[in-house]
């Protein structure tokens, strides 16, 4: 006695059609939660280890301040597109491991409007960003100046005396500290706008 073979169940292809479509969505939506959860994480990331010359934030100074000195190079930039002068009031300095710093850059809008710019900052080498502490900074917050405006901006900083320990940087000499500004994309506003040619005389 023989069995008859089970009959063959085709899925319809508007079915078939569904699932591929759903399979779709659930990857698209994964993908673009994953991409918005990368930036927080890298940014916890670059903080913890200093990736990338990423430095680090302080509230207070450390506890002990060493004689091994370090010199400090500063360096200022401006992004395309920005008219503003930058530059510290000191291009180098020698500091002491641990010891706390203050800096102070001038900044001066050249345009004959106001103006919102940001600073961004790393250090190098990269590698010494976990040691370079920073108690006070001008860095991404946006700063408006007005018109031919000049201000003086602090960052406040100290290097962390936990890098003797690290045999790595025992032939560190020089720490260079890079800021540049980019230019807000909706900052730029003329300083007085034209009246509507379209409104009514009182």
């Amino acid at each position: 006695m023989t069995t008859a073979p089970l009959p063959h169940v085709t899925k319809s292809p508007l079915r078939r059609d569904l699932l591929v479509a759903m399979s779709c969505g659930a990857f698209v939506a994964l993908m673009v939660g994953a991409a918005y959860a990368s930036v927080p994480f890298y940014t916890w990331f670059c903080k913890t280890t200093g990736f990338g010359g990423t430095t680090q934030v302080a509230e207070r100074a450390p506890e002990e301040v060493l004689g091994r000195t370090l010199k400090i190079r500063f360096d200022s930039n401006i992004a395309p597109g920005l008219p503003w002068k930058f530059e510290p009031e000191q291009t180098e300095m020698k500091v002491r491991i641990g010891e706390v710093v203050t800096v102070n850059y001038k900044v001066i809008n050249q345009a004959a409007r106001e103006i919102t710019a940001m600073a961004s900052y790393n250090v190098s080498p990269p590698q010494v960003g976990s040691y370079f502490a920073k108690i006070n900074c001008f860095c991404f917050t946006d700063q408006t100046m007005k018109a031919g405006e000049t201000r003086e901006m602090t960052v406040v900083f100290y290097v962390d005396p936990a890098i003797v320990k690290d045999s790595d940087q025992n032939d560190l000499n020089t720490i260079t500290l890079s800021y540049t500004f980019y230019r807000q994309r909706d900052s730029a506003r003329p300083v007085a706008e034209a009246p509507d040619k379209n409104s009514s005389k009182l």
